[in-house]
């Protein structure tokens, strides 16, 4: 059972917690700075990028998809600029045109291009591939110890990893200004910050973020870790660290319960196949938020008014 469990079960849970983790996190001050669904709208604006860099490579290596990412959301800031000023629009409506715009023109090139030798097509754009990132090398918990089975770990492993690291890096090195442009800009601009270049640095983050962790758990995995477990963290505390805390924790929880209701739930009632681990980890993520509204000792008080 172990030996199996290792093989089967080990990296997809370790990379939905990574991924989890890497996207909660920058997620706190988007939802503090009710600019939650920045992450919905990056999760569909980089689909044509990687397309794109995908039939200009034929690889689907990190560094082409990041760079195709990034251009696609430079392209998606040039776009909702040009349809504000010259359609005099408000900023929501021209993201909303632009994002949905920009994701269906993703899908219609997954749709039209040769992408059956790699893991990259519609349903691996909504779902991911979370549950084929399975360890071969490995033969028991031994394997971790094991040089040999370690060069067989799934490459997407290491990169959420990275990740989510970097993640971590850059709210350590920028919790203070980030706290402050959070809950009092204005006072941020008067001591000397540069408010637009802090906001820009988290939306790229985030932004690096989802690409990471597109090719194993697809958009639906991305939209809510960014928005669910955030936000139910600020339902439950009116302190940042507690909020972060309590995030993390809402999203190792929805990683692990998801994955694991994913390929079981489906047998304890007595059905026969398994269901998409993503759409169950998203399914269990926005429980947990319900619970939180429904329940949460901080459910009156909503907004960026958390205590620093």
């Amino acid at each position: 059972m172990g030996a199996e469990f290792v093989i089967l079960s080990l990296t997809p849970i370790l990379i939905g917690i990574f991924t989890a983790i890497a996207c909660a996190l920058p997620g706190n001050f988007l939802v503090l700075r009710k600019q939650a669904l920045i992450g919905d709208a990056i999760s569909h604006v980089v689909l044509p990028g990687i397309v794109v860099a995908f039939l200009v490579t034929g690889t689907v290596g990190t560094w082409p998809m990041m760079i195709g990412a990034a251009a696609a959301s430079i392209l998606a800031v040039i776009l909702i600029e040009a349809i504000r000023r010259l359609g005099r629009i408000e900023t929501g409506a021209a993201m909303g045109v632009v994002f949905t715009s920009m994701f269906a023109g993703g899908v219609l090139l997954l749709e039209r291009s040769d992408t059956s030798t790699v893991h990259l097509d519609v349903e691996h754009a909504l779902m991911g591939n979370l549950e084929s990132l399975i360890w071969l090398d490995a033969t028991g918990w031994e394997s971790l110890v094991d040089p040999v089975a370690l060069a067989g770990l799934p490459p997407e492993l290491l990169r959420i990893f990275l990740t989510m690291l970097g993640v971590i890096g850059f709210l350590w090195v920028f919790w203070r200004p980030l706290k402050i442009s959070t809950f009092d800009e204005g006072f941020a601009r008067v001591i000397g910050m540069r408010t637009g270049a802090l906001g820009m640095a988290l939306v790229i983050v985030s932004a690096i973020a989802a690409v990471a962790a597109f090719d194993a758990v697809g958009s639906i995995i991305v939209i809510a870790m960014f928005i669910c477990p955030p936000a139910a963290a600020r339902l439950m505390t009116n302190r940042l660290e507690h909020q972060v805390a309590w995030s993390v924790v809402f999203a190792v929880i929805s990683a692990i319960l998801g994955y694991v209701l994913a390929g079981y739930g489906p047998l304890w009632l007595g059905g026969t196949d398994a269901v998409s681990a993503a759409g169950m980890i998203a399914t269990v993520s926005g429980l947990i938020l319900a619970l939180a509204v429904a329940f949460g000792p901080c459910r009156e008080r909503t907004g960026a008014s958390a205590e620093g």
